[in-house]
């Protein structure tokens, strides 16, 4: 059992150095670098009925809109993971099937008629707010006991940085290195009792941008 708990402390303090070495975005961006414009919505739900034995399937979703104001055609590779305070990591897309995409859209036609679901998006992103892109970002159900959740997504911004590794080691002893690109987190708190999750009620607490 000691043996166990020093791991994981051992394994907290890598966390914690690796935390406090990472850079912050910078405050001014300079010649070359950009970050596009984001307007989002809060996560909503999405049941659907399974197919093979009818049992319901719940999944998450959110909505942005990227405008690129940068003056020029930008390449785009975007990236969302969705991560609770209990440390599960839901890469968005996993387990999502095109049918839940078109529900969604349905479900949104009048206000995003031209939506794209983030796994089929083009990679770039033209110039000029008559080619926004409005995207839906997909996730299946995540932790029931979750207390909090934060949405990490990349992509937005050419902006990068380089780490050196807290531990790894290349063939020459060297630190192997970390590269984090500017991404918006969206952190949330999730209020209600696992028993109902139909009646999760999901309470925005704040953005900001970091480099993961």
């Amino acid at each position: 059992m000691k043996g166990l708990v020093y791991c994981f402390l051992a394994v907290l303090a890598v966390a914690a150095c690796f935390c406090t070495g990472a850079p912050e975005p910078v405050v001014v961006q300079g010649p070359g670098l950009w970050t596009a414009k984001v307007v989002f919505t809060h996560p909503q739900q999405l049941v659907l009925r399974s197919a093979v034995d009818n049992k319901p399937i719940r999944f998450w979703y959110g909505l942005v809109t990227i405008n690129n104001d940068t003056g020029q055609d930008v390449g785009f590779y975007p990236k969302c993971d969705l991560m609770t305070d209990t440390f599960e990591i839901l890469p968005a897309g996993r387990g999502v099937s095109g049918t839940i995409f078109e529900q969604i859209k349905r479900r949104h036609q009048v206000r995003y008629p031209l939506l794209e679901w983030l796994e089929r998006t083009d990679s770039k992103l033209l110039e000029g707010e008559d080619n926004a892109k409005d995207i839906a970002i997909i996730w299946p159900d995540f932790d029931g006991r979750a207390k909090g959740i934060k949405i990490f997504i990349s992509g937005l911004s050419n902006e990068t940085a380089a780490i050196d590794h807290p531990v790894a080691r290349d063939e020459a002893g060297k630190p192997v290195k970390v590269f984090l690109r500017k991404t918006l987190e969206l952190s949330y708190d999730v209020k209600g009792d696992p028993a109902t999750r139909s009646d999760a009620d999901i309470v925005f607490k704040g953005k900001r941008w970091i480099m993961r």
